[in-house]
């Protein structure tokens, strides 16, 4: 099969051939003695067969350049630039000057702060969030809220250039109404009213004659994932999100973007969903906004909002000053009582998410989080952690119903490496509704480990590893589903422990706990509370 190289192989291979050919005929200097009384036939065959051999040659050079060619795709190459607070950025390819090379994307991405309606760069890199992308030029669009322009293109260093057309040039439509259509209009307006305040009172009576038969009912004590009862949220948290001013990326997430902003003259976080990912925002709101989530180990919710120019939704969160707990454990090393704060911290949240409150005329239900990760925990400036990042989580209705839930992929669920080995290989018993909780006591297990694997007071000698995530030691950085469904599910293996552990006066008091937590069956894990009363325990006995 030819490839792009046979012109050149046309070019060199005929000069060659050409040049043998002629040095034997034109210059019988060359000819040997023996040779001179031949027939000028026999000369002229000697070097067409000279001429064949170089032809072969070069044939089996281009054949080599041309499957090796085809056999190495090349890697995308993009501008790369980017602010000292983006870090995250680097890990997408290797970085040469001003000179990216993607690893595991085709996609160039570049982030622009609107100054002057010119656009300035803020961000040059590979992109982290997508694989795939159509279009070869940076074509700017409005993502975000604030003055921040993003595009992604599929060509080499196309997005070092930005093109993008000011609002202030862009065509405004005029609007022309006449007599008839304003009279339109306003019949239009005093018929919606009426209807919506009809619906009000239809709503209002139909709520009243639902509470009436509730009181009747009795409620078996089990849990159902789906919806089939009424619990009231507290709708009183929308922000206009002209008030916001988002000033730097964060993290750049699965589901959303994570940005540094202000709010009435506070830091917040801003988390901001495109419009693909809108469910994953309403399930988080709802989360959010249940009765009674106010907790010193949940991140504290401020408000959502929406931005109408790119459809995309908000969630405005306190800021947490140390970042995501992965972060943390890159950068410090903790100590005996640090770790125990963290773990304590950690535990007490989960297990008021997991509880089931009745207080003050409020119903909070359980909430199973089933995306527990280092990723989606967070470290306050004291040392305590909160949860954070409920775009997965389910609500358990504490009332009779069908037991029925949407199973998603588990590559759209979060984290691999942090899942249980039911919901990775599918295997989950949704009779039971607490299955989803149990999920999470095992994903807590793996955090555990994952500080107690960073704390110098329980390495040999006082070094510390390493930081890595569960099983990246046994399995690599990037483990796939299969590998950990093998490894966790069938095999029944889990992240090593130090054998250092068993001179230690409480290592055997931390292996049984994490063995409790992370068993292969569901049903002999320990709750959440139970962890938190081990955890107490542990800190009265090893001070």
């Amino acid at each position: 099969m030819l490839c792009s190289h046979s012109p050149l192989f046309s070019r060199q291979a005929a000069h060659a051939g050409v040049g043998v050919m002629l040095g034997n005929v034109g210059n019988s200097s060359h000819i040997p003695e023996a040779d001179k009384s031949l027939p000028a036939h026999s000369m002229l065959s000697q070097s067409g067969l000279q001429l064949i051999m170089n032809l072969q040659h070069w044939w089996l050079i281009l054949a080599v350049e041309c499957i090796s060619s085809q056999s190495l795709p090349q890697k995308r190459k993009c501008a790369f630039r980017m602010t000292s607070q983006n870090k995250i950025y680097k890990m997408a390819g290797n970085v040469s000057g001003s000179v990216q090379v993607c690893e595991n994307t085709h996609c160039c991405v570049g982030f622009y702060k609107i100054v002057n309606d010119q656009p300035e760069v803020d961000v040059l890199a590979c992109d982290i969030a997508e694989n795939s992308c159509s279009n070869a030029i940076c074509m700017g669009e409005t993502q975000f809220i604030g003055p921040f322009l993003k595009c992604v293109c599929n060509t080499d260093l196309c997005n070092s250039n930005i093109t993008w057309t000011p609002e202030s040039e862009q065509p405004r439509p005029t609007y022309f109404y006449s007599g008839g259509e304003i009279w339109k209009t306003v019949s239009a307006i005093l018929t919606g009213t009426f209807l919506l305040f009809l619906f009000v009172i239809i709503a209002h009576k139909l709520r009243s004659l639902f509470t009436k038969q509730k009181k009747l009912q009795v409620c078996r004590d089990d849990y159902s994932v789906s919806p089939p009862c009424f619990f009231q949220t507290t709708d009183l948290s929308e922000i206009d999100t002209a008030n916001i001013e988002l000033q730097q990326i964060l993290a750049n997430g699965h589901f959303a973007t994570v940005w540094q902003g202000k709010y009435q003259g506070s830091v917040v976080a801003v988390k901001v969903f495109p419009a693909c990912w809108k469910h994953k925002f309403t399930t988080e709101k709802e989360i959010f906004e249940l009765p009674l989530m106010k907790h010193d180990g949940i991140v504290h919710f401020l408000g959502t909002g929406r931005n109408l120019d790119s459809s995309s939704w908000l969630i405005v969160l306190q800021f947490v000053e140390h970042g995501s707990l992965h972060s943390f454990l890159n950068k410090h090393i903790t100590s005996w009582m640090l770790s125990l704060k963290l773990c304590q911290s950690l535990s007490q949240g989960l297990s008021y998410l997991h509880s089931d409150l009745h207080q003050y005329g409020a119903h909070k239900p359980p909430v199973a989080h089933r995306n527990l990760s280092s990723f989606s925990v967070l470290v306050r400036a004291d040392g305590t952690c909160v949860l954070s990042d409920f775009g997965c989580s389910t609500i358990l209705h504490s009332c009779s119903g069908s037991h029925t839930t949407i199973m998603e992929d588990p590559s759209q669920m979060g984290m691999l490496q942090y899942m249980s080995p039911e919901i990775l290989e599918g295997s989950v018993n949704l009779k039971n509704s607490f299955c989803f909780m149990q999920g999470d006591i095992y994903s807590l297990a793996l955090l555990l480990w994952e500080i107690w694997m960073h704390c110098s007071d329980l390495c040999e000698g006082g070094v510390v590893p390493q930081h890595l995530l569960p099983y990246e030691y046994e399995l690599g950085a990037n483990v796939t589903l299969e590998s950990l469904i093998q490894f966790v599910f069938h095999m029944e293996m889990r992240p090593s422990l130090p054998v250092h552990w068993k001179l230690l006066p409480q290592g055997s008091e931390l292996q049984e706990l994490l063995e409790d937590c992370w068993d292969c069956d569901p049903e002999a894990r320990l709750t959440a509370q139970c962890v938190v009363d081990r955890l107490a325990s542990l800190c009265s006995l090893f001070p």
